[in-house]
């Protein structure tokens, strides 16, 4: 965790930020592909990431079949036939709509052992060093399933977390769920050292609704309580914004 050079950059309008977000994020996967001949990264899931990944998958020039590519979280016990899988919600919107296969896919199996699946997970991702990690935050400032007071110690690549009430309001909020009751108490997330050893993070965060979680994040001090503002001390994250979703910060941003 490096020192104080992340970048905020707020677009007029949602879909630009959603373009500039994909590519700035297909921008670096090329340079690792140049570089290395391989590349690894990070998708997040949402609301706040529809229009990136729309943008991403359609990135030209991209060789998908040198990526390797992991989820950040997953629920706890929710059949993957379920509109709120993540791991469905990667699948429809990202994986099938590449133009190439990807190299490898590492999605979070939501039925499998909690426990027994992060050890799985860790295991391959140690051996995959990420280039771009593909992010949000969440309404409550939290970064994957990383909710308030996060872990900012655990050394442990994937970790068993509960979800807090407000991160399952978010989800109920955005009609994953037909009963906030439905919404899973149990997440299984990619822990807050872990995003953080991404070589580049690129967040993605719109509307007004996430404008407190955001000001918390860029404008307050680094603390477990908001866990986001975390991306601070990384020397190459940046965060996209759309005027909603900046409408509380303080300082003027680019």
């Amino acid at each position: 965790m490096k020192g104080m050079s992340m970048r905020v950059i707020v677009s007029q309008t949602k879909a630009e930020m959603a373009r500039k977000a994909a590519g700035d994020g297909a921008t670096l996967i090329r340079n690792a592909l140049q570089a290395r001949g391989e590349a690894n990264i990070v998708l997040a899931t949402g609301a706040s990431q529809f229009e990136m990944l729309e943008n991403l998958v359609r990135a030209e020039g991209m060789a998908w079949n040198r990526v390797t590519a992991f989820q950040l979280d997953e629920y706890v016990n929710l059949p993957v036939a379920h509109r709120g899988s993540l791991r469905l919600y990667l699948w429809r919107r990202f994986v099938t709509q590449l133009p190439l296969p990807l190299r490898a896919y590492h999605g979070i199996d939501s039925e499998a052992a909690a426990e027994q699946e992060c050890r799985r997970l860790d295991t391959i991702i140690r051996e995959h060093p990420i280039d771009v990690a593909f992010i949000g935050i969440g309404e409550n400032g939290h970064l994957a399933f990383n909710d308030p007071p996060a872990d900012f110690e655990t050394e442990k690549p994937y970790i068993v977390l509960h979800l807090d009430e407000r991160c399952r309001r978010q989800q109920f909020g955005e009609g994953w769920f037909s009963s906030f009751e439905e919404v899973p108490r149990q997440g299984l997330s990619m822990s807050i050292r872990q995003i953080m050893k991404s070589k580049a993070i690129i967040c993605t965060v719109p509307d007004e609704r996430k404008a407190e979680a955001v000001r918390n994040a860029i404008e307050g001090p680094v603390t477990p309580l908001a866990p986001a503002s975390v991306l601070q001390q990384h020397d190459q994250a940046t965060i996209y914004l759309d005027p909603p979703a900046a409408s509380f910060l303080q300082k003027k941003q680019t």
